[in-house]
């Protein structure tokens, strides 16, 4: 039987496994614990901020992000269209409304022009613009030199959505430490994980403190259960975080895996007719993203054939892809929200293809995955 390779697998072994034993003996399996502090402390290090705020996933630390900001109903939030829902699921849980804006089809991150164009507007009929969250998509950094003095201009805070990017960084700054506040992913498929979970990183203290409280049901400080406004069940357990513990000393090595593997896929369609890495408009390396993954965009018309095809050609001899992310204004429960688009990300999700990246991806797989690629792009019209 044809052994399955995914896209981005959990890369675990012996370490996690040490950490996760010694939690276990430790007694400590509650949502609290000696690990979860940790984990904070040393995550927070790593990104260069004061402040981490351990989660059960990135999403609810969106959504604590922007209920500490302020944010909620008869305001709107800023989201790039292209990007997983999460995004802007958590603008709606406040009760504010997501405004879409296209993205830079070089990289697939927000076209801060367009986004100056938003926030210039002076159309009341769209509700107050109140944050913008920026998406780190793929693994790098979206342009913050140029979109922080834009936001800036107008007062409004940055939540940073840089939840692919954990060891990425711009110009020597870790991702997750540009915005008011920054927000990172552990789930199964990202550069680390902690099985699930996220984190709020900011150098905010009122912030940090404020989505901690939100995160254990809003209880107030008191021998008894006793609460003044409603709260959520977002903590992370002390088990998952010995895991990301083990996960974090091993990042480094971790993000080298996924861009040696990228270098490969760049290595691979150099000289392909109408075929480009997304985000390769400079040296990859010196750009500072995380490769978390690599993704291809195809222009038909050069190529003689689609991103789909050489997806479907891939599925059917079990190696996993993924299209790019479907633009938000393209989703059904989105379908009236407001939207300033080129098209862009229309294009990007016609023409681009998710390609295995994980770093436990092995190199007899990664030479199955590649060979597969060259008898698609030689001729192989089998499948296609």
């Amino acid at each position: 039987m044809t052994e399955q390779i995914y896209l981005s697998s959990p890369d675990v072994g012996a370490l996690e496994e040490e950490y996760l034993v010694t939690a276990i003996r430790s007694g400590w399996v509650a949502p609290s614990g000696p690990d979860v502090d940790a984990f904070e402390r040393e995550l927070a290090a790593r990104t260069g901020v004061d402040h981490a705020v351990a989660l059960n996933s990135a999403t609810a630390g969106l959504h604590l992000a922007l209920l500490a900001l302020g944010v909620g109903p008869g305001q709107s939030v800023v989201v790039p269209t292209l990007t997983f829902v999460a995004t802007a699921n958590a603008v709606a849980y406040t009760g504010a409304e997501p405004v879409f804006v296209d993205c830079d089809e070089r990289t697939g991150n927000i076209d801060v022009d367009l986004l100056a164009a938003l926030l210039a507007r002076t159309d009341r009929r769209w509700p107050p613009v109140r944050a913008v969250i920026p998406v780190d998509m793929f693994g790098r950094c979206a342009d913050y030199h140029t979109l922080l003095p834009v936001c800036a201009a107008y007062g409004i805070p940055v939540v940073e959505d840089a939840a692919e990017a954990l060891g990425a960084s711009l110009a020597g700054r870790p991702a997750g430490s540009f915005g008011h506040v920054g927000v990172f992913s552990f789930n199964g498929n990202k550069i680390m994980t902690t099985s699930g979970g996220g984190m709020v990183v900011t150098d905010d203290e009122n912030l940090a403190s404020r989505c901690r409280h939100l995160a254990a049901q809003a209880r107030q400080p008191v021998a008894h259960y006793e609460h003044a406004e409603v709260g959520y069940n977002y903590r992370l357990s002390n088990l998952l975080a010995a895991l990301g513990r083990a996960q974090l000393r091993r990042l480094d090595s971790m993000v080298a895996r996924r861009r040696e593997l990228r270098a490969r896929y760049a290595k691979a369609f150099a000289g392909v007719p109408g075929v480009r890495l997304l985000g390769d408009d400079g040296d990859a390396a010196d750009l500072g993203g995380n490769c978390w993954l690599t993704v291809i965009v195809v222009d038909p018309a050069r190529s003689g054939w689609t991103a789909a095809a050489l997806g479907d050609y891939l599925t059917r001899r079990h190696i996993e892809t993924r299209p790019v992310w479907k633009p938000m204004h393209r989703q059904p429960v989105f379908a009236t929200a407001h939207r300033m688009l080129t098209g862009a990300a229309d294009r990007l999700f016609a023409n681009g293809l998710a390609l295995p990246s994980g770093s436990a991806l092995g190199d007899e797989q990664m030479s199955r995955v590649l060979a597969a690629i060259h008898r698609f792009v030689d001729g192989d019209r089998a499948l296609r």
